[in-house]
């Protein structure tokens, strides 16, 4: 929901400050091992060990050679390779520099591959909302979808989208209808949320996601899961389900892998410097989400890692150290109601 999450901090009231946890898993293999830290002389991360590796020194005098060469002359080395070239210059080189080190170090070492995730469920709810959007009114989800992508082949393999009725303000807000072309009669014959996420719990179930295969939930921000959903579970009097307490906030991977400010993370705006056009009705859950996944495909594809990097946690929004260890969603199931 792009209006709501630009009208409100970027950060959670009871989100517990930690600086952002790295992003994303590259496609044909279970686990990368690469960080998204550049090796390029002054600004590297690498360890005392790295610096006297000849691999780390020859991919520093590459990122070197990368940093001075044209956008037209990035563009023709990535055509070579045959490699995506849409996007502005800084990601071009990004796009690059991670190609060639990645090549570098899987001649180094063999790469363990059993710990990424093997889908990625992208989330963006729509919610009630009224212009303006003020601090006592209560959102309560009207769309709940998920596009479902397949890290291995970095496509999108299926997706889910229904409509929710909504029991405090079931009369939509004009500034609603027209944000998000949600009218009222499909929200008046709709199912209520508990019903709704029993139906998303089949459809997941179905897939074998978080049994046979691992998996993950992505958003475009913290509020969906934080905000949107946390509010809306107790409205439901349900709890929060397990599946979704932990999350990649894809806001995050992509400013801390492409080296951007928070206030270039906006999804038009990542969609822009990537090279790529917003396809859809804006504020579309469904369409929003589709767009997030290009997003995401387009992150794996230039060699970030997505992986978790917020929770909550009694009721909290938390970071999740990049440290921590690699665990994919539990299998979902339908949480109980609240006493």
């Amino acid at each position: 929901m792009e209006e709501q999450k630009e009208n409100r901090p970027q950060a959670a009231p009871n989100a517990a400050p930690a600086p952002p946890a790295p992003a994303a898993c590259p496609p044909g293999r279970q686990r990368c091992r690469i960080s998204d830290q550049e090796t390029n002389g002054k600004n590297s991360t690498a360890s005392s060990n790295d610096f006297s590796d000849p691999v780390y020194k020859e991919i520093a005098i590459t990122n070197g050679y990368i940093n001075r060469m044209t956008r037209e002359e990035l563009r023709s080395k990535l055509a070579e390779f045959k490699l995506e070239t849409r996007g502005v210059k800084d990601v071009l080189k990004k796009r690059l520099k991670n190609y060639y080190k990645k090549q570098k170090l899987m001649q180094k070492e063999a790469i363990n591959g059993d710990s990424c995730y093997d889908y990625i469920c992208v989330v963006d709810f729509e919610a009630t909302c009224e212009e303006g959007n003020p601090p006592e009114f209560v959102h309560e989800i009207i769309e709940f979808p998920i596009v479902l992508l397949n890290t291995r082949t970095l496509e999108i393999e299926d997706t889910f989208q229904q409509y929710v009725k909504p029991e405090i303000n079931p009369k939509l807000s004009n500034f609603c209808i027209s944000l998000t072309g949600i009218t009222q009669d499909i929200v008046d014959k709709a199912d209520t949320f508990p019903q709704v996420l029993q139906n998303v719990i089949e459809w997941m179930r179905q897939r074998e996601l978080g049994t046979k295969y691992s998996y993950s939930m992505l958003t475009d921000g913290s509020w969906d899961m934080s905000k949107f959903l946390n509010i809306q579970c107790r409205i439901s009097r349900i709890k929060y389900p397990s599946f979704a307490k932990k999350w990649i906030n894809i806001r995050k991977s992509y400013g801390n892998f492409y080296k951007v400010p928070r206030n270039q993370t906006k999804l038009t705006i990542m969609l822009e410097k990537l090279g790529m056009n917003y396809d859809g009705r804006p504020h579309s859950g469904l369409d929003d989400s589709k767009n997030i996944a290009r997003i995401a495909i387009r992150m794996l594809q230039d060699g970030c890692e997505l992986r978790v990097n917020e929770r909550m946690h009694a009721g909290q929004l938390m970071t999740v150290s990049s440290a921590a260890p690699l665990e994919g969603a539990p299998a979902p199931q339908m949480p109980r109601y609240r006493n």
